[in-house]
């Protein structure tokens, strides 16, 4: 089992930039895949980006392509969420979710076992 605990989220204005991070902590690390969610009042939860176990497959959905970064440090136990260019419409609730390691071309939600507590970013016109 892990526990996940985020930080880094806050308040941005457009156009600016905020770094999630993620810091796991029970079992080893390295074990799992790790994804960042999102959601928005009244919306789905999505999933934004994630990393598979070694941090060499990388996914982001479309709407976040090109502005937000995903990375892992094993050996710290952490994995982040670089956002810029952020727009109001990233506002959100972000998770952080881990599962173990799995084929990467399947990314369900229903597979991530583990997740934290969530880290408001709220982003200003």
């Amino acid at each position: 089992q892990v526990q996940l605990v985020e930080s880094g989220g806050g308040l941005a204005q457009a156009g600016g930039s905020l770094r999630l991070s993620c810091a796991a902590s029970g079992r080893t690390f390295s074990v799992y895949d790790m994804g960042w969610f999102r959601q928005a009042p009244g919306k789905k939860r999505e999933l934004v980006s994630a990393t598979n176990w070694s941090g060499l497959s990388t996914y982001y959905t479309d709407s976040v392509k090109g502005r937000f970064t995903i990375s892992r440090d094993n050996t710290k136990n952490t994995v982040y969420l670089q956002m810029n260019s952020l727009k109001p419409e990233d506002t959100a609730v972000y998770y952080c979710a881990a599962r173990p390691r799995k084929s990467f071309n399947d990314l369900a939600t229903s597979d991530f076992a583990y997740w934290g507590q969530g880290t408001q970013v709220t982003v200003s016109s």
